[in-house]
């Protein structure tokens, strides 16, 4: 037989617990070529470029 608690755990101390679950919200930057926001140290998804040099083809629309 399993583990069975003694008491309910209470809606307050149930969400005290869980205070610290939120996730971080994501951190963006403008990209140096075109100027949409894009995720620090990665290649724009929009131009593709990265530091100033391209990187991925521009996508065809």
């Amino acid at each position: 037989m399993g583990a069975v608690p003694k008491h309910r755990i209470s809606k307050a101390r149930r969400d005290r617990r869980r205070a610290h679950d939120a996730l971080p919200p994501i951190h963006l930057v403008a990209c140096d070529n075109c100027g949409e926001m894009k995720k620090p140290h990665y290649v724009c998804p929009l131009c593709g470029t990265y530091r100033g040099r391209q990187i991925l083809p521009e996508p065809e629309e």
